[in-house]
């Protein structure tokens, strides 16, 4: 049974989601999910022996919006969750990123290493040095550069709070037509409308009911999407922290799965993680998987992370 908590983290109120009982793993959304996201895995992993937590992130959902752009760095964010860790009152964690949850994920145990048991990232491959967002901006022609800009994507959410979910998720998920990534990723321009680059579709998918839509349509109807929306506008001061952080390395346990219609893979590269990690444990790879992977296939999603920590950790 999923059981919900609202505490006092760094000064905010800290919404998360937990259950079961045995070593911890705490789940970490991206953008634009909620603890949701993970509504599948809460109770997989609970049935496997494990207390498994997803909050929602500052600014996310039941958690606080705090009015500050620099609120929401990676490295806020991390404390919030080393903050939620030391709360929950076991001392270590397996971490668990999809998304911008995943670059969140990744500088965890380069800041945190005797909290952070193992590692486990959804979509988004480890690199062995940050990427500059000034390199990113010149690749990519993608409008997601929109992101940066506030008032933007806000006042595309603002006119049709559903349509943007609905055509958000659908684009970046497996079922979305063939070549979206590439007008997504390749030929699209940042002055663009984001809702005009993706399909144009009234069907939702399969792993996306219509009571799922209206949860996180009412939750950001409450919120807003800026705070959301201040992990993208935060990249260039990160980027300076990240040079630094990740000169320590990463030596816990890590699995990374992906989804071979996701951006990041399909576009990116796995293979700088084999050199990088020097515990690299597995690299799942789903066929025809989009971005949501852990919405999308939950029971491959949740066989590799049991299996994972199953062998990693210690539930004694």
């Amino acid at each position: 049974m999923i059981q919900h908590h609202h505490v006092a983290i760094n000064g905010i109120t800290y919404h998360y989601a937990e259950a079961g009982e045995g070593p911890l793993v705490v789940m970490l959304h991206g953008f634009p999910e909620l603890w949701y996201s993970w509504r599948h895995q809460l109770a997989a992993l609970a049935e496997a022996g494990y207390h498994a937590v997803a909050p929602d992130l500052r600014g996310f959902g039941q958690s606080e919006v705090t009015p500050h752009v620099r609120d929401y760095s990676l490295f806020q964010h991390a404390s919030d969750v080393e903050a939620l860790i030391d709360h929950l009152g076991t001392g270590r964690a397996t971490v668990i990123g999809h998304d911008w949850g995943a670059n969140l994920m990744w500088i965890l145990p380069m800041l945190y290493p005797q909290k952070i048991a193992a590692t486990v990232s959804l979509s988004i491959p480890f690199y062995p040095t940050p990427r500059d967002p000034a390199e990113i901006r010149k690749k990519w022609s993608s409008v997601f550069t929109n992101f940066e800009k506030k008032g933007v994507i806000e006042a595309e959410f603002e006119k049709e709070p559903e349509r943007f979910f609905r055509l958000f998720f659908y684009g970046l998920s497996g079922n979305a037509p063939k070549g979206t990534l590439e007008k997504l990723y390749l030929h699209t321009k940042p002055e663009d409308n984001l809702l005009d680059s993706f399909p144009q579709t009234d069907e939702l998918p399969a792993w996306l009911s219509q009571e799922d839509l209206d949860y996180y349509v009412n939750a950001y109807e409450g919120t807003g999407i800026t705070g959301a929306l201040n992990f993208y506008r935060n990249t260039d001061e990160d980027y300076l922290k990240l040079v630094v952080a990740y000169q320590k390395g990463i030596n816990q346990p890590v699995l990374f799965i992906g989804g071979a219609e996701e951006g990041a893979v399909k576009f990116g590269s796995t293979e700088p993680m084999k050199a990088a990690l020097p515990n690299l444990r597995r690299t799942v790879i789903l066929p025809g998987c989009g971005h949501w992977l852990q919405q999308e296939r939950p029971a491959e999603v949740n066989t590799a992370i049991i299996e994972f920590l199953d062998k990693e950790i210690n539930k004694k």
